[in-house]
């Protein structure tokens, strides 16, 4: 099974200063869906693994989770898309859980439910806990210059990232570099 696991806010939709707490807050980042549609024609199965602390702060429960779940997969669909699933980590940083990232706790998860090694497994996120999650679970960690990194596009050096990290400017760039190597010169 070709599996790979997508980061959601500065990865897939635009992200905010604060927390998406409703559907309208939703907005996908241009060409990320069709990006998405790509990996799905290719044969790719996509999973999202997201932190969502703000249910953990009283922000929003899961019922509104799953109506911002419910509008982002009809906008996938709507350019022929898919995710297969959606993992969240619902916890504060100070609940220290296991599956907030940058542990690697939701990305064990995928691979337990998918039954699939992490090993080949790419995982493409905006942050730094994305890569250092992907890195800890065994994962190919890729980091997207999009939302929390879209800061580092021109800085003249990027910060430590754990080993064999590949870098991209967006999820279309990802896609595109997937899609040319299979995974393995991406």
């Amino acid at each position: 099974m070709k599996l790979l696991i997508l980061d959601r806010d500065g990865t897939l939709n635009m992200p905010r200063d604060d927390y998406i707490t409703t559907p309208d807050e939703w907005v996908p980042l241009p060409g990320a869906l069709e990006a998405v549609a790509r990996l799905n024609q290719a044969g790719w199965k996509v999973v999202l693994a997201s932190n969502q602390p703000g249910i953990g702060r009283g922000l929003m429960d899961v019922s509104v989770l799953n109506a911002i779940h419910q509008k982002m997969n009809k906008a996938l669909a709507a350019v022929g898309a898919r995710v297969e699933a959606v993992f969240f980590c619902p916890h504060v940083p100070e609940d220290n859980c296991s599956c907030r990232k940058p542990g690697p706790g939701l990305l064990e998860q995928i691979g337990d439910r998918f039954a699939t090694p992490l090993k080949d497994v790419p995982v493409a996120g905006d942050s730094i806990w994305d890569v250092q999650a992907a890195a800890a679970a065994g994962c190919q960690p890729h980091l997207l210059l999009t939302g929390n990194s879209a800061h580092l596009r021109n800085a003249p050096q990027l910060p430590d990232l754990p080993p064999g990290t590949r870098v991209h400017d967006d999820l279309a760039a990802f896609a595109e570099a997937l899609l040319a190597g299979d995974g393995s010169d991406c």
